[in-house]
């Protein structure tokens, strides 16, 4: 099994999330979130939903501060790496 980076995952999970949270894959990104991530999480996924229908100007600033808590969080728990890995790559593929 190859090693995750988790400052790449964090990277990519950031890019993916923020894409996701203005597509209708929100609704499912939000309910694994809430499962897997717990509901500050997903408290924040709803933010960041509000803040880009109200003006895309910050897609920079969420990927932002996505990357930031996603490298806090496996910095903490780096045994979730593998569980964002795969959460990321699901809401990719779920993405149109």
């Amino acid at each position: 099994m190859k090693a995750l980076n988790a400052r790449r995952v964090a990277w990519e999970a950031a890019r993916v999330v923020v894409e996701a949270s203005t597509a209708e894959t929100y609704w499912w990104l939000n309910d694994m979130i809430g499962r897997y991530l717990g509901v500050m999480y997903q408290l924040k996924l709803a933010e960041t939903r509000l803040r880009l229908l109200e003006d895309d100007e910050f897609t920079v600033t969420e990927t932002g501060a996505w990357r930031a808590r996603f490298d806090e969080l496996l910095g903490d728990r780096p045994d979730l790496t593998p569980v964002v890995a795969d959460l990321t790559r699901e809401t990719a593929a779920r993405l149109p």
